[in-house]
């Protein structure tokens, strides 16, 4: 038995606290897309929901237990650097339970997902340099106030509630034979890979990275901690540069693969699933479609699901990067 920090009776019971506008959500094969890939393609929609990404599932569980504490300076606050999604997600989750929540973030991150952390209601502080500067900076903050320091991916609360997605994912194999996961700081894809190496065996657990950020693909290949240097992709939602040990670990336990792709081969991605699932998705989300164009080969006759995991984009960077021009009307999103 696959054997990491994640435990499927916790992710069983992270179900029982997530709000149900979280869970459950759509699964359904795409047969549109479907001769653009030349395989079978399921697409697993995470967008639609009040944060529009999987994220909300992870800050729910750190929320409830943050309101559950014993009252006491700093037990009902928190902080997380992000670079967006976690940071709307954790503000929701801790709005919904009269929490004090700061979310740290790049002055670079994309301005749609700042303002939206702001209108949730959470302290925003914008820090020079990219993500890792991010990290640093909210830790510090943790450290002079007291509070809880959320770091998506190394605290378990995060993968174990993003693998409730690995569950129900669960229910339909073997309907499909490999699925395709967005990774980045490893949440995501840690989580979802531990459950359906639990539950479903079979399926073929395959991560995917833009080459413009690639530490946690060398990481896996490698087998230990790879830090790179400056990311270059229009991904910013996987943009890490200092892959967690502990979070590796458990990924080398439950990857079966882990794929880079250009960038391309992402906006492209984003493209088809505008054109042909009406979908208009983060770069993030794209990553999955974006593998199979790179090796159709590989998944010709098979049948693969893919998490679309996010829908918080500039619509102005969303229409250069599909090839939309200025004031047209894109159609309608999660």
């Amino acid at each position: 038995m696959v054997r990491t920090r994640i435990d499927v009776g916790r992710v069983r019971a992270a179900r029982e606290v997530i709000d149900p506008v979280f869970l459950d959500t759509p699964l359904y094969r795409c047969e549109a897309l479907e001769p653009e890939l030349g395989c079978a393609v399921s697409v697993k929609l995470e967008t639609a929901n009040p944060v529009r990404s999987f994220k909300g599932r992870g800050t729910e569980v750190v929320a409830s237990l943050l309101a559950g504490a014993d009252p006491g300076a700093g037990s009902r606050a928190a902080v997380c650097a992000s670079a967006g999604n976690l940071g709307q997600a954790l503000a929701w989750s801790g709005r919904r339970r009269g929490l004090d929540v700061t979310v740290v973030a790049s002055r670079s991150a994309p301005a749609a997902k700042l303002d939206r952390i702001r209108a949730l209601g959470a302290r925003l502080e914008l820090v020079d340099g990219d993500f890792e500067a991010a990290r640093e900076r909210a830790a510090d903050v943790a450290r002079h106030d007291g509070v809880r320091l959320v770091e998506d991916s190394l605290d378990i609360e995060t993968c174990e509630g993003a693998a409730t997605i690995g569950l129900e994912l669960a229910d339909a194999a073997p309907a499909f034979d490999a699925v395709l996961i967005a990774l980045g700081g490893g949440a995501l894809a840690t989580g979802v890979g531990q459950v359906l190496k639990s539950l479903a065996p079979g399926v073929e657990v395959i991560c995917v990275q833009p080459l413009g950020a690639p530490a946690m693909t060398l990481s896996w290949r490698r087998g230990r901690v790879v830090t790179t240097g400056p990311t270059d992709t229009i991904a910013d939602g996987v943009a890490g540069r200092r892959p967690i040990p502990v979070v590796l670990d458990d990924l080398l336990q439950v990857a079966d693969d882990a794929v880079l792709v250009r960038e391309e081969s992402i906006t492209a991605g984003m493209r088809l699933l505008l054109d042909h699932a009406g979908l208009v998705v983060e770069p993030s989300a794209a990553l999955g479609v974006a593998a199979v164009l790179e090796d159709r080969e590989r998944f010709a006759g098979r049948h693969v699901a893919t998490i679309v995991c996010g829908g918080n984009v500039d619509m102005d960077a969303y229409r250069r990067w599909v090839g939309i021009a200025p004031g047209i009307a894109s159609g309608h999103g999660a």
